[in-house]
């Protein structure tokens, strides 16, 4: 039997959900003491696992299936018009690969994103820590994508590299650019440096139909869903 077979997974209790409302929710953890590497990451991510900060976790509610995980095969990926006009309206950009380490630039740009996208939702107050905490683990190849505008940070897209795979971990940006659509074109960059690395998937986490900011995702298709623990078109 190998290491990877003898994995423990831990299940919460039941909490309230953090997407939809009067729901509650259980989460499985993969085992937080058994040494994690990008191997294992690709492993589950294949069977719906998501990361955050160090732990790999699935929704695990008994009597709820609405967080789906999404997937995107890059190599069959066709771009909308909609896509198409955010890829054009950004072209003046410049990307600019970064080590997933603390920058004071960045945080900043995190704290004001939080403070104008959730606020009151307990994210709009992070701290260095809890801002590391939440985007970087020590055992995962994490890069966080620049976009500069004639050299002022606009944007950071952050992301897993795996074995098969881009994981879209998160992605803030100044408010000032809303009208720039640069949630969807980190999206749309992160397909492209798929397909420049020769990886099949650009994961998206969790698409949940009726919580309005988790369904956007299904804008990118074609889109695998994996239900019934398989990925299915």
């Amino acid at each position: 039997m190998t290491r990877a077979q003898k994995i423990g997974f831990y299940a919460t209790p039941p909490h309230d959900c953090s997407y939809l409302p009067n729901r509650e929710a259980v989460t499985l953890f993969a085992d937080p003491r058994f040494p994690k590497n990008t191997r294992l990451y690709t492993a589950l991510a294949d069977c719906g696992f998501r990361r955050s900060g160090e732990h790999l976790y699935i929704p695990h509610c008994g009597s709820c299936s609405s967080c789906v995980p999404v997937r995107i095969p890059v190599s069959r990926f066709q771009p909308s018009r909609a896509q198409k006009r955010a890829w054009r309206r950004n072209a003046d950009l410049e990307l600019i690969e970064q080590p997933a380490e603390f920058r004071d630039d960045h945080f900043e740009l995190y704290r004001r994103y939080l403070q104008v996208r959730h606020p009151g939702g307990g994210m709009d107050h992070p701290t260095p820590d809890s801002y590391m905490e939440f985007l970087v683990a020590s055992w995962s190849d994490t890069v966080f994508y620049e976009m500069r505008l004639e050299g002022r940070l606009v944007g950071v897209a952050v992301a897993d590299i795996m074995l098969d795979a881009l994981s879209a971990v998160y992605t803030f940006f100044d408010p000032e650019f809303n009208d720039r659509s640069l949630g969807r074109f980190a999206i749309l960059y992160e397909i492209e440096e798929a397909r420049r690395r020769g990886l099949d998937w650009v994961y998206l986490g969790y698409w949940i139909g009726e919580c309005r900011k988790m369904a956007y995702k299904v804008e990118y298709k074609p889109l695998q869903r994996y239900i019934d623990n398989q990925w299915t078109y």
